[in-house]
């Protein structure tokens, strides 16, 4: 086999990643923000898991979906950041189909996964602060452990579907990808077939998957805030209003970064604006759920606080 084959076969099976910038001094901003972003990320998620699973009074329904929410978050950052890091620094920005692929599959699935742990969230405050007494009865434990299980089975399978169709697209145009990681919209603009079938899926997914819990998260708020409006001390009210409004945030931050890129105008993928739009849902989030979500919580400062005097005293 001549040498030119077998460079055909080399770039046939792998993509190249334009990544988010050329220029050398922007580069190194990127690396920096990002590794910031990253280590804020895996610190404040594991310290979350490691402070849950040492304080029994924490195990509760609603650190039990946070503890999910964190391990998600870290594996969604994972997918991404690294692999950002490394082709921002590197001279070879190319990737492997199967690479790629495994890329692919594990943001959607994860993303999917996130996606649902926050509907199933906001019905767990739901149940919590509209509910009190029927609290332990709604959210038993089996009930609890069926929703993460469910949230995490229809993530990973709505993923497979994604991936199968994207790569049975023929990539004739170009192995270029104008982006900074495996992502499904931008593969469209490198296919010479009509990703019609590709599309449709997609929406149908962003659908369910996006609209539909963001629609049951943000009516689980609706009934909480109209709850928290009868509390008569103007300190809980006030307290509740402005938990309410940070988690909503955060929640505004996520949809609408992706339904900007998934749910764009004919998805014809405007690069320009997309790739910082990107960064928010696979970078900043990540990073401010747990912060926003449980870290601000008294008992979980209260239990940090506590480990630390007690490393202290020892």
């Amino acid at each position: 086999m001549s040498g030119n084959e077998n460079s055909n076969i080399t770039i046939e099976n792998r993509f190249i990643l334009l990544g988010l910038t050329d220029i050398p001094y922007q580069q190194a901003l990127c690396v920096l923000i990002l590794l910031i972003i990253y280590i804020n990320t895996l610190s404040a998620n594991l310290i979350l898991l490691i402070v849950v699973r040492m304080n029994k009074q924490l195990q509760t329904p609603m650190y039990f979906f946070l503890s999910n929410l964190s391990i998600v978050d870290i594996g969604f950052s994972s997918t991404i950041v690294p692999k950002l890091l490394a082709i921002t620094v590197a001279l070879d920005r190319s990737v492997s189909l199967l690479e790629c692929a495994l890329q692919m599959y594990f943001h959607s699935a994860l993303g999917g996964t996130d996606s649902m742990l926050l509907a199933v969230m906001a019905y767990d405050r739901f149940a919590a602060i509209c509910r009190p007494l029927q609290y332990n009865i709604v959210m038993n434990k089996r009930l609890c452990i069926c929703m993460a299980v469910g949230c995490w089975t229809v993530g990973f399978a709505n993923a497979i579907i994604h991936v199968v169709l994207t790569f049975k697209l023929p990539f004739c145009r170009s192995r270029h990808l104008d982006h900074y990681f495996c992502e499904e919209p931008p593969f469209f603009k490198l296919s010479c077939q009509d990703p019609w079938l590709n599309k449709v899926v997609m929406y149908i997914a962003a659908f369910i998957l996006g609209i539909c819990c963001l629609f049951l998260t943000l009516v689980s708020y609706a009934q909480i805030i109209r709850t928290i409006i009868n509390i008569h001390s103007t300190h809980r009210r006030r307290k509740a209003f402005s938990t309410c409004a940070s988690h909503l945030t955060v929640i505004s931050l996520f949809y609408g970064t992706i339904f900007f890129i998934y749910l764009g105008p004919g998805t014809t993928y405007l690069t320009g604006a997309n790739k910082p739009v990107s960064l928010i849902y696979t970078g900043v989030t990540p990073m401010l759920n747990p912060i926003i979500y449980s870290i601000r919580n008294k008992q979980i400062k209260d239990t940090i606080r506590k480990k630390l005097t007690d490393l202290l005293l020892k």
